[in-house]
């Protein structure tokens, strides 16, 4: 569930009505990388640390309605406030709030008979595929600008699955659904660090949060098929 998929070729040249140069520079795309894996990394942190104390706490999760709510809720308030300081909090409230709804899952997994190792591998499993499909994004010379209506595309119908695979209690269609969102979500990743690379997207707040999200889905997806045998 991700809100940047806008399109962009950073390598055509773009120039205002005067004929002036209007491309990003490089240090201000270096900026932007910068400043969200620190966002980022003080975001996942917090999620990290309200999930600990969610799971720990035996809390509820909040049901798939609240959930809803609340993702696209705090996801329109950041939207609308990104160029603010105010931006920067609520993205705070917004991982921290998906912390939450983390926490009954992980106890929930840790409760079955293998749990402890498949929350473990499914961590380790989402920290590699994000450095090394962010490493790849960084170095590799090919355009992937092209996958962002793919993306698009493809999370709405995953999502709307995983909606019915819910309601109609289809453990299978489950599966599958997150299956796709691991292969989505990979590719979201290399698309949305090439975008931040080449200028494409220039917020950092809005960059975080579609990276953040990538790792939230790719983690409980994987967690999912791991623990698919144990569920």
């Amino acid at each position: 569930m991700s809100n940047q998929y806008e399109q962009s070729d950073s390598r055509t040249v773009a120039l205002d009505r005067s004929g002036v140069d209007t491309r990003v520079s490089p240090l201000s795309t270096n900026r932007v990388l910068r400043n969200t894996y620190m966002l980022l990394a003080m975001t996942l942190a917090t999620s990290a640390g309200v999930a600990a104390l969610s799971a720990a706490m035996k809390w509820p999760h909040p049901g798939i309605v609240i959930t809803l709510v609340g993702y696209f809720g705090l996801l329109f308030l950041v939207n609308k406030f990104r160029d603010s300081s105010a931006g920067v909090g609520l993205v705070f409230v917004f991982t921290g709030f998906l912390g939450y709804t983390l926490g009954p899952i992980i106890s929930h997994y840790l409760g079955t008979a293998n749990g402890t190792q498949h929350v473990a591998m499914a961590l380790g499993g989402t920290a590699a595929v994000f450095v090394g499909l962010s490493a790849y994004a960084m170095t590799t010379k090919r355009d992937f600008s092209y996958l962002g209506s793919f993306i698009f595309v493809g999370v709405l119908v995953a999502f709307l699955a995983g909606l019915a695979a819910i309601f109609f209690q289809m453990p299978a269609l489950s599966m599958a659904v997150s299956a796709m969102f691991v292969l989505l979500m990979s590719a979201l990743i290399v698309f949305q660090t090439q975008q931040i690379i080449n200028g494409g997207e220039t917020n950092y707040v809005m960059a975080t949060v579609t990276l953040y999200v990538t790792i939230f889905n790719l983690f409980t997806s994987l967690l999912h098929l791991l623990g698919i045998g144990d569920d």
